[in-house]
């Protein structure tokens, strides 16, 4: 009897990332353009930064730029978050943070589905944002209560997804005909729908509320709205967009441009807007639109210790206390400006952002510190001298303000709104089914593991965060 091999997750989310970047290629041809972009010039920075190529060579990162992308998708039920944790589970994907974006005048909450291990990320780096819509946050009762019934009468997963879902918790995994089942079930849950599940009257009272409302609640489906590559130089692929027949949004979300990158920066294009249908009065189906889909670029830098993230949300605060972007990007030079200035006060050097403990930095011996085992000195010592070498961890996770950001000017740029601040991280946790894993932990365990490398020269005792 042959016993079928248990596809590892890492090779069904693979194998998902690849068919939902054919699909998105496909339904946004913009995509594919920016994609093109986006490779000549992590390839002409490849080539002018040399340093830069070989610190990605020798940290394995090399072969993820290319693959580096995420996501994003808007729930409307807890039902649904919890199904959508077990599929993502199938492919070794879990929650990491929790983002409360009501802050940012946006009604959700979310995590990020993301593997969470170097070795799956090394295989793989997919991730998902996922929010779940706040109907709480909708003052209108009757439009709330409305609301909620579409989203009950709604099956985003097919019977087959599930099916597989169950079968995979139940048998430990999927073999290969399975596998290879279950990517093309759940792509239709990310799949395009341009027919409504409400009639035309109810998408603008919905719109009113808030545009991403109208997006989670109107269709069949949370569609995909949109995927994005990792770029080596975003300010040089923002400039280029336009050559290329793209309209980017008009500022970068995120820090300033700085010679050591820290957390995130991401911008995208604007989002298109699209035919769609609308259920007439006698079933007929009458012509609309609507705006969701856009496409989206993000460069990666260090992931922040509490104390480094505090101080960039500081300096953040102080620099929109100042100036805050406009929608249509018409103070942009002067937003991009008073950034810079204000970040001068986070340091712009490796070795000053590791000592002040503002980063997490993963340590290994060089091949000086191999020969010298035995030899104890300690850590700033064995940096001085050469035995012990140190790299910034990737932020493999995101930003509230950014996220906002991005939405907001996806969905209109008037669309920003003013939400009373209502982190609920139980009832996110609660609806998930499941806790998220806390990214400073994370963080900081893999930076403690990678010290545990350096303990034939270094003698000094592994810190507990």
């Amino acid at each position: 009897m042959t016993v079928s091999r248990i596809v590892p997750a890492d090779e069904i989310r693979a194998a998902f990332s690849a068919a939902m970047s054919a699909m998105y290629r496909d339904e946004v041809p913009a995509y594919g353009t920016l994609m093109s972009l986006v490779a000549k010039v992590n390839d002409e920075t490849l080539s002018a930064r040399p340093e830069l190529k070989k610190r990605l060579e020798e940290t394995d990162s090399l072969d993820r730029i290319s693959e580096e992308r995420h996501g994003a998708i808007r729930l409307g039920t807890p039902e649904e978050l919890s199904m959508m944790r077990r599929a993502f589970a199938v492919m070794g994907m879990y929650p990491v943070g929790y983002y409360d974006l009501s802050t940012a005048g946006v009604p959700v909450h979310s995590t990020a589905f993301r593997p969470v291990e170097d070795a799956s990320l090394k295989r793989n780096p997919f991730r998902v944002f996922t929010s779940l819509l706040r109907l709480d946050l909708i003052e209108d009762e009757s439009l709330r209560r409305e609301a909620a019934e579409v989203l009950a009468s709604r099956r985003i997963f097919t019977d087959g997804a599930i099916a597989l879902i169950e079968k995979a918790e139940r048998d430990g995994g999927l073999d290969q005909a399975d596998a290879t089942r279950f990517v093309g079930e759940i792509l239709e849950t990310f799949r395009w729908h341009d027919r409504a599940i409400v009639d035309a009257d109810m998408y603008r009272r919905l719109h009113a509320a808030h545009r991403l409302v109208a997006d989670v609640v109107s269709f069949r489906g949370p569609h995909i709205n949109h995927l994005t590559p990792r770029t080596l130089d975003i300010d040089k692929v923002q400039a280029l967009m336009p050559e290329f027949g793209i309209a980017p949004k008009a500022v970068v979300e995120g820090p300033p441009s700085r010679n050591c990158p820290i957390l995130l920066r991401q911008t995208s294009f604007k989002a298109l807007e699209e035919p769609v249908s609308f259920i007439g009065e006698n079933g007929e189906w009458r012509p609309g639109s609507h705006t969701a889909r856009f496409g989206e670029i993000e460069q990666r830098g260090i992931a922040l210790t509490p104390k480094g993230r505090t101080l960039y949300d500081t300096l953040l605060d102080r620099t929109r206390a100042r100036i805050v972007p406009a929608p249509d990007g018409s103070n942009a030079p002067e937003y991009e400006a008073t950034l810079a200035e204000v970040f001068k006060e986070f340091p712009d050097d490796w070795n000053e952002i590791r000592q002040e403990g503002l980063g997490y930095f993963r340590y290994s011996l060089t091949e000086k510190g191999r020969a010298a085992a035995g030899r104890k000195t300690d850590l700033e010592t064995a940096i001085a001298e050469g035995l012990v070498q140190f790299d910034p961890i990737v932020y493999e996770d995101f930003l509230p303000v950014s996220a906002a950001g991005i939405f907001q000017s996806n969905l209109g740029d008037d669309a920003a709104q003013e939400f009373v601040a209502s982190p609920n991280r139980l009832m996110f946790e609660r609806a998930l089914g499941a806790s998220v894993l806390d990214e400073f932990a994370h963080y900081a365990e893999i930076e403690r593991t990678s010290m545990e490398s350096c303990l034939a020269v270094v003698e000094m005792p592994i810190a507990a965060e």
